[in-house]
């Protein structure tokens, strides 16, 4: 046991022991609450930059030790979870968002290159 100059337990020490004790008397539910709780108070007192900033370095910390094939797998999880709980209309409406926003930020020429682009590739396939 780590001991000060007047031979009382260090801080560290008291706080392992301390959280020691706390996990011996309290199940996951008690752990999932205050982490609840502890969630809705940051989520008052913190602003969308926030979030936005610890997320981008949660996503930079995962990307220097995951590969392709990580993100592969749980992009692969994801979208059918995804699909196990949406339905037709929920694509439909998703796609109409995309196409929207696509049309939105695209000209013209845009539209053309990949209709060119669409028709070769049709053309080239038929051979």
């Amino acid at each position: 046991m780590a001991k000060d100059n007047n031979n009382k337990m260090s801080v560290e020490e008291a706080g392992r022991k301390g959280g020691e004790a706390t996990s011996e008397n309290h199940g996951k539910e008690f752990y999932q609450e205050i982490g609840k709780k502890g969630g809705e108070a940051t989520s008052e007192s913190h602003d969308k930059e926030f979030y936005q900033e610890i997320g981008k370095k949660g996503g930079e910390a995962t990307s220097e030790s995951h590969d392709k094939e990580f993100y592969q797998e749980i992009g692969k999880k994801g979208g059918e979870a995804t699909s196990e709980s949406h339905d037709k209309e929920f694509y439909q409406e998703i796609g109409k968002k995309g196409g929207e926003a696509t049309s939105e930020s695209h000209g013209r020429e845009f539209y053309e290159e990949i209709g060119e682009k669409g028709g070769n590739a049709r053309n080239n396939n038929r051979d």
